[in-house]
């Protein structure tokens, strides 16, 4: 079984990310392993994210998002229809354990969906999977 390591740079670790991603290519101790990097824009259906300036259009206007909103959104969006527990979100999002009150995370979802959704009651992008989490609609056409 292989092992699956994630690792996170912000945009002035750019260098330090691209000379990792070099060294592991080229090391025949990696040999076989896939290197994946973030997409710095995703189009999915109507919905346009930018990473690099952390911003989101839909329908041609642009939504403000909080950070943690986008940063959320994106997660979801990167990898459509894989569900995440609230658990794994606030892990990856907020960068620590946590092992209180999940609201937060419903908080953030929810004030998402206010910005996001057409009708947020039935949410077209992020799907609420009863009892596990959620996920980023798998249905919608993308372009990465």
């Amino acid at each position: 079984m292989g092992k699956v390591m994630i690792l996170s740079f912000s945009e002035d670790e750019e260098e330090v990310c691209q000379r990792m991603l070099q060294i592991i290519s080229e090391s025949p101790r990696f040999e076989g392993c896939n290197v994946l990097q973030m997409e710095k824009h995703l189009s999915i259906g109507e919905m346009k994210l930018n990473l690099a300036e952390k911003n989101v259009v839909i329908h041609g206007a642009e939504v403000m998002l909080t950070n943690r909103e986008f940063e959320i959104l994106y997660l979801l969006a990167q990898s459509p229809g894989r569900i995440f527990s609230k658990e794994q979100i606030y892990d990856i999002i907020w960068q620590e354990p946590y092992s209180g009150d999940y609201n937060i995370v419903m908080s953030h979802i929810r004030h998402i969906r206010e910005k996001i959704e057409d009708n947020p009651g039935k949410p077209l992008y992020i799907q609420t999977v009863w009892g596990i989490g959620y996920r980023f609609n798998k249905n919608l056409s993308s372009s990465l």
